[in-house]
């Protein structure tokens, strides 16, 4: 199901003279407009982005996909500075889109833009190599200052995203301190290779491809790994293995 779209309030970062306050200063060469690609499969969203961005000086769109395998070929060949992608999509969504739009184009940044507020989406997004992660409720301004924000090398994530995050944290931190007096529980080789292979960022589908094995088989280690280490994340399990020397990630 499409998200909608969240409030829009002002027209574009500019003053009353047509100059954009991020604007170079007169005499400066003027910077290369940041290049975004706009990825949503409600259309009627991206046009509202797009015209949004077009009032930027400083931000150009270069083009738009409506599900993540879309976004992966435009990606590759637009090689766009910045990919602002919903999360929940047809075909392939914008979290399994991620890793797969770093390969194509390593030097591009992804915010996911979303009405999912859902923390297992958010730690999805982080480990599949996102760089922001915005709830549609934000305003026009707040999309374009994430956008310069990420192109300069920040993370943008939600006030309220952040905090889930902070607070999961804390929780993982305290459950590891307690699990620290009993000794590590022990997984199977299989369950080992599930798990370094999820620690790549891989999919269920790719780890079977990868293992020789069915996807619900993959599933079954996960959940069996997830059990074992007591844990309730992909995420988690990887910060937890690689913590606890169980593996090691170069």
């Amino acid at each position: 199901m499409a998200d909608s779209f969240g409030p829009m309030r002002g027209g574009g970062a500019h003053d009353g003279v047509g100059r954009s306050p991020d604007a170079d200063p007169p005499g400066k060469e003027p910077k290369e407009p940041i290049r975004v690609l706009v990825v949503d499969d409600h259309a009627l969203f991206r046009r509202g982005l797009e015209i949004v961005l077009a009032a930027e000086e400083d931000i150009q769109v270069v083009g738009e996909a409506g599900d993540g395998a879309e976004a992966v070929d435009k990606a590759a060949d637009l090689l766009p500075d910045i990919v602002l992608m919903d999360v929940r999509m047809p075909r392939r969504g914008g979290i399994e889109a991620c890793t797969s739009i770093k390969e194509v184009a390593p030097s591009a940044k992804i915010i996911m833009l979303t009405i999912s507020d859902e923390e297992a989406d958010l730690y999805d997004a982080i480990k599949a190599g996102a760089t922001g992660y915005l709830l549609k409720e934000i305003s026009t301004d707040e999309v374009s200052t994430a956008i310069r924000a990420v192109a300069d090398g920040q993370s943008q994530i939600s006030p309220s995203m952040a905090s889930k995050l902070l607070t999961e944290f804390k929780s993982m931190i305290q459950r590891t301190d307690e699990r620290r007096l009993v000794p590590a529980p022990r997984l199977t080789d299989r369950e080992l290779e599930v798990l370094k292979l999820v620690a790549t960022g891989m999919n269920n589908r790719d780890i079977a491809k990868e293992l020789f094995i069915s996807e619900n088989t993959v599933k079954n280690h996960v959940r069996n790994i997830l059990e074992k280490l007591q844990l309730h994340s992909r995420m988690e399990a990887v910060v937890y293995a690689m913590r606890e020397k169980i593996l090691e990630i170069r």
